[in-house]
Parts: C-alpha cells; sequence; structure tokens
C-alpha cells in the first residue's frame, strides 16, 4: 500500500502522523511511504531521518495525498484539505465528527474511508488510540492551568502548592478518566488540594485507592458541580463520551458564582467541551475572559510538546496502520472488532450512530 504523511496545517500543530521508526516498519513490511518535506522537522524529525528508513519525501501536500492510498495524520483536515481527499482513500487520524458539521459533510461528499483514532476501542472497553494523547492533555491542563491563575496572565494570583502559612490552591475535576486521574496527579503533586467528580463509583473508588490524602472524590451531580466551581481555582473539564458531544455541566449562569480569576481549561473542547462557554482557542491566542473566568480551551493541547506526543501516538497507532495496510481496510476491520469501532464514515456514508445523533439526523440524511 502507498502510505502518505501531510505536514500539519492546523493553527501551531506541531505534530506528525509518524515517527521514522513507525515509517521504518511499515518500509520493511514492503509498503511504500510518501513524506511531505518538513512534516515532521516540528517533533524533532527531519527529511533526512525519514529517508534514511526509506520514506520519499515530496515537496507538496497535494501530492502526498495524489499518490496515497492512505493518509496517517494526526488532527482532523482542515477546509484547505477537504479538496485533497479522494474517494475510497482512507484517512486515518483524530476526527472528533461529533463537534463539527461542516467536517463531517465535507468527509461524506468526499467519499473516503475516515477511521477515527478516538472511537477505536479495545475488548476491555479503553479507547487505546485516545489514551497517549488524553494522558499528555490531563498532565498539561495542570501545567497550563498553573500557569493562567498567574496574575499578568489574567489569573487569581494563586500558587496551586501554596507555601508554609497560606493554603494550596484548589483544583476541580470533572471526570476521573485518563484526563481527570492525570490532571489529578500533576495537580497533587504540586500541593494542591484536589476534588474530582464523577458518576463512575468504581472510577471513584480506584482514585480513591491510588490517589494521596489531599485528592478528594464526590459524586456528580449539579448541586455538587454549583458548590465546588464556587470555592475552587483551577476547574479542568475531562469528560467524555465516546464519539458523542461531551456534556455542558458547567452553564454560563455558574461563571458569575465563581471567583474573578478562576481558570477553566476545558480539555473536552475537541468534543464540544463540558463547559457551555467553551469555544475552541488555538496555542497562538490560547484564552479569552467572560465573567471574570480565564477559558483556556486549546483544541490540540498536546501540540504543545509534539516530540512526546509524536513518539506516544506512533506507539499505539502503527500496529492498526500496518494491519491497514497490510491487509485493506475491509479485511483489516473484518478481523479486528476493535478497529472496527473506528470506522466513522465509509464511502458517502455516516456508519457511526453518534454523529447522526450529535446533529439530530435522522438515518436517512446521513
Amino acid at each position: 500500500m502507498t502510505v502518505g504523511i501531510p505536514k500539519e496545517i492546523k493553527n501551531n500543530e506541531s505534530r506528525v502522523g509518524m515517527t521514522p521508526a513507525g515509517v521504518f516498519e511499515l518500509v520493511h513490511k514492503d509498503h511504500k511511504v510518501f513524506v511531505q518535506t518538513g512534516a515532521g522537522e516540528g517533533s524533532g524529525f527531519f527529511d533526512e531521518d525519514y529517508k534514511q528508513v526509506g520514506a520519499v519525501i515530496l515537496d507538496t501536500i497535494g501530492q502526498v495525498y495524489s499518490m496515497s492510498e492512505m493518509i496517517v495524520k494526526v488532527k482532523e483536515p482542515i477546509e484547505e484539505e477537504y479538496g485533497l481527499i479522494q474517494e475510497g482513500q482512507v484517512i486515518f487520524t483524530y476526527f472528533h465528527f461529533a463537534s463539527s458539521e461542516p467536517l463531517t459533510k465535507a468527509m461524506i461528499e468526499s467519499g473516503a474511508i475516515c477511521i477515527a483514532y478516538e472511537t477505536v476501542e479495545d475488548e476491555e472497553g479503553t479507547l487505546p488510540l485516545l489514551t497517549p494523547m488524553s494522558e499528555v492533555a490531563g498532565r498539561m491542563a495542570i501545567q497550563q492551568g498553573a500557569k493562567y491563575l498567574e496574575k499578568p496572565k489574567k489569573g487569581r494570583g494563586v500558587l496551586l502548592g501554596g507555601v508554609p502559612g497560606v493554603p494550596p490552591g484548589r483544583v476541580l475535576v470533572l471526570g476521573a478518566g485518563i484526563v481527570g486521574i492525570q490532571a489529578a496527579k500533576m495537580a497533587a503533586g504540586l500541593g494542591a488540594h484536589v476534588t474530582i467528580l464523577d458518576i463512575n463509583m468504581k472510577r471513584l473508588r480506584y482514585v480513591n485507592d491510588v490517589m494521596p490524602s489531599h485528592v478528594v472524590t464526590e459524586f456528580s451531580n449539579e448541586y455538587n458541580i454549583r458548590k465546588h466551581v464556587r470555592t475552587h481555582d483551577l476547574i479542568v473539564g475531562g469528560v467524555l463520551v465516546k464519539g458523542a458531544k461531551a456534556p455542558n455541566l458547567i452553564t454560563r449562569d455558574m461563571l458569575k458564582t465563581m471567583h474573578p480569576g478562576t481558570v477553566i481549561v476545558d480539555v473536552a473542547v475537541d468534543q464540544g467541551g463540558c463547559v457551555e462557554t467553551t469555544r475552541p482557542t488555538t496555542h497562538e491566542d490560547p484564552i479569552y475572559i467572560i465573567d471574570d473566568v480565564v477559558h483556556y480551551s486549546v483544541a490540540n493541547m498536546p501540540g504543545a510538546v509534539p516530540y512526546t506526543s509524536t513518539v506516544a501516538l506512533t506507539n499505539v497507532t502503527l500496529p492498526y496502520v500496518l494491519a491497514l495496510a497490510n491487509k485493506g481496510w475491509r479485511k483489516a476491520c473484518a478481523e479486528d472488532g476493535s478497529l472496527k469501532k473506528g470506522l466513522n464514515i465509509v464511502e458517502g456514508e455516516v456508519i457511526f450512530k453518534e454523529i447522526i445523533e450529535a446533529f439530530g439526523w435522522d438515518a436517512a440524511m446521513a
């Protein structure tokens, strides 16, 4: 199979779809890999690195798309790429369709096979291709949140760890999934007081068992959320509903009850956000303020640490890329139920029902 690795063109996205190590494995299996020149530079991988493992370097993104049967990316195609995608071409990347109707319609019209990293699901019900980026984003949420709590960044002026004689900052984490646990771990490591909310008691018991005593758990409901947003300095939104739009757990009216300078980091922004006032931002312009509350909602947070993120992503995507290349998408998905769950749009047809539900479409429209 011919596999293409284009340069990501989303704002401040420095990750790349595959490391040279991944390309080496594909070439070793007699596949041809086209890499757009400069595609890996942001992650610390250069054209020469790819050449040495057998990749063919192409000058333009158009060449990569036109010459490849499968495209391996990081982020969803943006508008400039829509016209490059070919009928029957496999696009393997993060899509997050439920948060973008224009993207969904464009991919339907393209006739491509869209396999979304974020909906590949293993036998245990976990999302193996989302996990490493959730780990990165969860840890970064505290790193970024701590920065924007500083007064020059319009925050409350609170040091999360506190100092002797001054209590530590208070961090509220919504969701005890991968993002939430990683955020809680980082916040606890800084010495912050952490409250983590979830509706899954099994997850809360796990958090209670593995976290230190200054991480406390509570059941998530509107009453508890309203109670805690009034007193916490940093709020991390880490709620995921697989393939669907995230629920709005923090509503606009709650902002007025928060301390001025409270920081919200909504990691769920890719799925529409779990805060009503969330809108996607970029690393170039990461925050905005509503009712004196700082919102950080960068849609590609792991793109700020591209070396770590690219290596972590290739570690988990490569086995699936090899299966798709070796067998073709039909056979690979037929033989691997977890990969089959990644199929979202196939040759003009939406086959992932959560997308249809997200836009209120009926089956006939999809």
